[in-house]
């Protein structure tokens, strides 16, 4: 790629050989990119080398590069953890982020003489100091832990007394010890936040056995109405243990599994968090997909992981984590884990039955969530398409509002049963009665020419256009560069129709229109986009769908 100019140059050559973090600022000044390097001069001047045909990502920022400062760090896992904290400040526009992580709830026990557990944000962790349990995705699922850890822990509901002679009523109806009034020693309260942190962790078994020796004690000294509260609070931990399934028959696997799930524009992660054997959680979150490396699976899964658990506790670590690959960095993401459990941590594929299942498990979480994220997108497009539909007709400088858009794919396997596919949206809504299904007559077997099967199938789209057969679209969309554009451009002045026709190449998220040499490239974040690679995707799924179909078929024949 080379370096933009002598400038660029003389800021690469002054990079130090250490570690640390480099930023990326635009001519405004702007941080576009942070990353972390062992050899902050080997990494940046990386970039600059090579053609990087193979990465959209960089060819699109590292052009934008004006200005370049990094800072010096003693290791690299300082690296990694200053990394995180400059990415959550800045939010760079080319790192992958995670969305709305601000808005995820915690429990937060107070560091007060005694302890309050309370529901808040990690953003707020300025005002509030204390120890936090979290990220909680499930609101739902948080308020029922709250109400079982309520049941479990009379820990103090008040930030100050409501009486000052007198208990209040949480302590009437015994969710309270009414520390406020010394009728509980500091040690014994001490003792009970204790306990509430192991449940937190998620380590019912050691907690049982915490309290049936604290059980035994109260026996041991005649304290039986206090015996009686640990033995009915057992009995409760138990009864939860009894509602989560058994993965393990070793009670000391503390195993999170992470699988991905994206489109083109919506990154999904869900982990499943095993603890002494058990299922105890689930999570999921949703990252921002940049003008991205496709797929690219290093980059993302280092995000999630760096992202997810710096936010942890040390406690609350796994002491292995299992993917559906490995990735580069991994010894450094195991030491850095490691260090903070004080216990080693693995990072490694699925290779047993027995974790490929549950990692297939947390798949089918992560599709899921990514299909309801999509559904919503959709519904947000419906709600405000007149704003959409004017950006597009302005941004592509459309004749008419696009009320009605058409979109064309085609599908094969080496030439083997080549289909195409036309589906039709309108008011940025599938209507599927219009779709269209196609079967080549002039490709061959064995054939492969895209070129020849999109002439092919808008052809005979056309033609019915000219008859008035059908109504023209406002708009039509084909899967494909500048030169596939301009064969079907060539097609539509055969017709001698007059259509707006733009063609989407995948690989960068570009729009090229008749007649202009640049594309055009909608904001990756924007609504336009959004529809655009929703109609396109549709189109492939269609296809595709068709495809398998006449294969299976054939096969049976």
């Amino acid at each position: 790629m080379g370096f933009k100019n002598e400038n660029i140059r003389q800021q690469v050559k002054l990079m130090p050989k250490l570690p640390g973090c480099y930023q990326y600022f635009d001519k405004n000044g702007e941080i576009i990119y942070i990353g972390k390097a062992k050899n902050l001069y080997n990494r940046v001047n990386s970039y600059f080398v090579g053609d990087k045909k193979d990465s959209p990502k960089l060819q699109v920022m590292v052009p934008q590069i004006e200005k370049i400062e990094c800072i010096v760090v003693n290791s690299e896992i300082e690296a990694l953890i200053l990394e995180n904290e400059l990415i959550k400040k800045h939010k760079p526009k080319y790192n992958i982020l995670l969305k709305d992580d601000k808005k995820f709830p915690y429990f937060l026990i107070t560091k007060e003489d005694y302890p309050r557990i309370i529901v808040t944000r990690k953003a707020n962790k300025n005002k509030l100091t204390g120890k936090y349990y979290g990220p909680y995705t499930d609101s739902r699922a948080m308020w029922a832990t709250l109400d079982v850890i309520n049941k479990l822990f009379p820990i103090k509901k008040c930030k100050t007394p409501k009486y000052k002679s007198r208990p209040c009523l949480y302590y009437d109806i015994g969710q309270c010890l009414a520390p406020c009034q010394k009728k509980v020693s500091s040690d014994e309260y001490k003792k009970m936040i204790k306990n509430a942190e192991l449940f937190l962790c998620g380590k019912r078994k050691e907690l049982i056995k915490e309290l049936k020796k604290q059980m035994d004690i109260a026996s041991a000294n005649c304290e039986y109405e206090k015996a009686l509260l640990y033995r009915n609070s057992i009995k409760d931990i138990e009864k939860t243990l009894e509602k989560q399934n058994i993965v393990f028959e070793k009670e000391n696997a503390n195993h999170d599994y992470i699988a991905l799930s994206n489109s083109s524009d919506i990154i999904c992660i869900s982990i499943l968090q095993i603890r002494q054997g058990r299922l105890i959680q689930k999570k999921d979150f949703s990252f921002s997909q940049i003008l991205s490396d496709n797929n690219d699976f290093d980059e993302i899964i280092q995000s999630a992981i760096r992202e997810y658990y710096i936010m942890l506790n040390d406690e609350q670590l796994p002491t292995k984590i299992i993917l559906s690959d490995t990735f580069s960095d991994v010894e450094l993401y195991q030491k850095w884990l490691s260090l903070r459990l004080n216990k080693q941590v693995k990072i490694i594929k699925a290779t047993t039955n027995k974790d490929k299942e549950m990692l297939n498990l947390a798949l089918k979480n992560a599709n899921f969530n990514l299909e309801t994220l999509k559904l919503k997108q959709i519904a947000s497009l419906s709600d405000d398409y007149n704003e959409v539909g004017s950006y597009i007709q302005e941004k592509l400088k459309l004749r008419s509002f696009p009320h009605t858009i058409e979109c064309y794919d085609i599908s094969h396997i080496q030439g083997t049963n080549t289909v195409a596919s036309g589906v039709y949206f309108e008011n940025g809504q599938p209507k599927k009665s219009k779709y269209r299904r196609y079967k080549l007559r002039t490709i061959q077997k064995g054939e492969v020419d895209d070129f020849k099967s999109m002439r092919e199938i808008l052809s005979r789209r056309f033609k019915r256009f000219k008859s008035g057969e059908i109504e023209k679209p406002n708009l039509i969309i084909i899967d494909g560069g500048k030169g596939q554009l301009s064969s079907v451009i060539a097609i539509m002045k055969e017709f001698e129709l007059d259509l707006d026709i733009v063609s989407l190449a995948k690989r960068e998220e570009e729009v090229f229109l008749p007649g202009q040499k640049n594309p055009v490239i909608l904001a990756h974040n924007s609504n336009a986009l959004h529809l655009f690679q929703r109609i396109r995707d549709e189109a492939h799924r269609f296809a595709i769908t068709y495809h398998r179909n006449l294969r299976s078929k054939n096969m049976i024949k």
